[in-house]
């Protein structure tokens, strides 16, 4: 009994879809403007969003200048964020609140379309300008309505986003170290990209691991630069490692940092050696202002 009675279900299931089905096609391929109207409204009143969304499509360009074409058009933009296509439902509800700025459904057509771009931004490891995209809507939507009820949830998404630039810019950065071996091109490189983190994002969790990355690039690099940039090098790198030391002064990356200012330290004192060598050698063979003139003999 119990079989039959589940068979007996679902066949009725699909009995009725294919009912819905044949409903659907006969109103779509022989329905009035009206009757497609009341159908797409059924339909999207039962969450049926692709067959309301496939209706509303087809009558919106036919009802210009109609109270229903308000309605259409922000039920059709619905439809398409409810099935997840979130880039055309962003573009939808923007050129409904554009369209349509008077209605009082343009502050939430406003507010859907950033959170649409929202949910279209790509992974961190992807091009972000999608995301940017989707800081400025949704900092637009909280300057232009700074009371409304979405105000909070906005600037929440606001800080996911920043920390998914955040994480962007930090294995952007860890990159240019891992291949900085390869040339001095890349610890330079290295070094900047570590210096824009700090200053984009002076509060990441990532500025302790950086600050010591960029001590043993700044180290690498002036071990490896020619002579005459050396200094200036090493010199850079003693002050990137007082500022990590005193910064993090209890880091698991100390100890290693120490080993790089003890090595930079040696250096430079070796560059001071070398230069006042060069200097008293060049005091040596100038010639003495003192020193009687030599006379020459006649014969």
């Amino acid at each position: 009994m119990r079989n039959r009675s589940l068979f007996a279900l679902v066949v009725g299931l699909v009995v009725l879809g294919l009912s819905a089905c044949t409903d659907f096609a006969k109103v779509q391929k022989n329905g009035t403007d009206a009757e497609k109207y009341q159908a797409a409204l059924k339909y999207y009143n039962k969450k049926d969003w692709y067959r309301a969304g496939v209706l509303f499509e087809e009558i919106i360009p036919k009802l210009k200048g109609s109270s229903e074409q308000e309605i259409s058009q922000f039920n059709y933009a619905y439809t398409q964020y409810n099935q997840g296509l979130y880039e055309p439902a962003a573009q939808l509800f923007k050129r409904f609140y554009e369209t349509f700025a008077r209605s009082e459904s343009a502050p939430e057509a406003m507010y859907l379309y950033a959170l649409s771009l929202y949910k279209a931004t790509p992974g961190y490891n992807l091009d972000q300008s999608n995301t940017i995209s989707a800081m400025s809507a949704l900092q637009d939507f909280v300057n232009t309505n700074p009371d409304s009820e979405h105000v909070k949830d906005c600037t929440d998404l606001i800080l996911d986003l920043r920390k998914k630039l955040e994480r962007k810019a930090y294995e952007r950065a860890k990159q240019y170290y891992k291949v900085s071996g390869f040339s001095i091109a890349n610890y330079k490189s290295s070094v900047v990209s570590i210096n824009n983190f700090q200053r984009e994002f002076p509060d990441s969790e990532f500025n302790e691991e950086l600050a010591y990355l960029k001590v043993d690039a700044e180290y690498n690099l002036a071990k490896n630069s020619l002579d005459t940039k050396q200094k200036e090098r090493f010199q850079d790198a003693v002050a990137f490692y007082k500022s990590f030391q005193e910064k993090y002064p209890n880091s698991k990356y100390l100890k290693q940092a120490e080993k790089m200012f003890d090595s930079s330290t040696k250096e430079l004192d070796r560059i001071a050696k070398e230069e006042k060598a060069r200097e008293d050698l060049k005091k040596q063979q100038q010639p003495n202002p003192n020193a009687p003139a030599k006379v020459t003999s006649v014969n």
